[in-house]
């Protein structure tokens, strides 16, 4: 008769997330895909109002330059402004435990205790949480505010994303006017292959099927440099 030990305890290793708090992903996208987007469309204007040449590469630099230094202005404002707001609420919450500890640590008590905890559980939990003052801060701040007061999303993250992101995707459509491209059909399949992968790139990072993102970017994509080409064509024929 053999007798089988027990095994061990050993914890199942936790799977791990992907950062998705940084500060760099939403500028990062929204900038590429709107460097992408915007420049082939204004590409597809100025050859619709007169046709291929020296105007389209202007065009295209000029719209790389200034939206990719407008996306990062904006970027930053936006972030930096977010930022300070959650640093003045933080503040807000530092002088509250200061000033009623014993109310902080009764409206935490209440919190778990409307998640589900029995009364004396919440309240030894509360009170065990509360016995370090930046402890409690962290814990206050992220179940009021939503916010992680140890990683706040960085401003000049943000910036730096979106104009790198940007001018990358401006130069996509750019690039076969800058190696003699005549015409817009080189730019455009170029910037179609780019659109599609890039959205299928982005559908698989948020786990949704690359099939479906890379086919709602291209349309995206395809529906405005084909608005902005007609309008430029007219344009082009009107002040002929």
């Amino acid at each position: 008769m053999t007798i089988e030990l027990a095994r061990p305890y050993s914890p199942e290793k936790h799977h791990s997330h992907r950062d998705v708090t940084g500060g760099w992903l939403r500028p990062a996208v929204f900038g590429a895909m709107d460097g992408l987007v915007s420049n082939v469309a204004l590409i597809a204007g100025v050859v619709g109002a007169a046709g291929a040449g020296r105007g389209a590469v202007l065009a295209g630099f000029a719209g790389l330059v200034a939206g990719a230094c407008s996306m990062a202005a904006g970027e930053y404002t936006s972030v930096r402004s977010q930022t300070e707001l959650m640093r003045a609420e933080i503040a807000v919450e530092r002088r509250e435990l200061a000033r009623n500890p014993d109310g902080e640590r009764a409206e935490l008590a209440a919190l778990y205790r409307s998640r589900g905890l029995d009364a004396d559980l919440a309240h030894r939990v509360a009170e065990g949480l509360s016995a370090d003052p930046e402890q409690a801060l962290r814990v206050h701040v992220r179940e009021e505010l939503g916010v992680d007061p140890d990683d706040l999303p960085s401003p000049y993250l943000a910036a730096g994303s979106s104009f790198l992101a940007f001018a990358a995707g401006a130069l996509v459509p750019l690039a076969p006017f800058l190696f003699g491209a005549s015409g817009l059909f080189l730019a455009l399949a170029l910037s179609m292959v780019a659109l599609f992968g890039f959205g299928a790139a982005v559908a698989v990072m948020t786990a949704r099927p690359w099939w479906l993102g890379g086919l709602r970017q291209l349309g995206l994509g395809a529906g405005a440099a084909a608005v902005t080409f007609g309008l430029g064509h007219l344009l082009g024929v009107a002040v002929s």
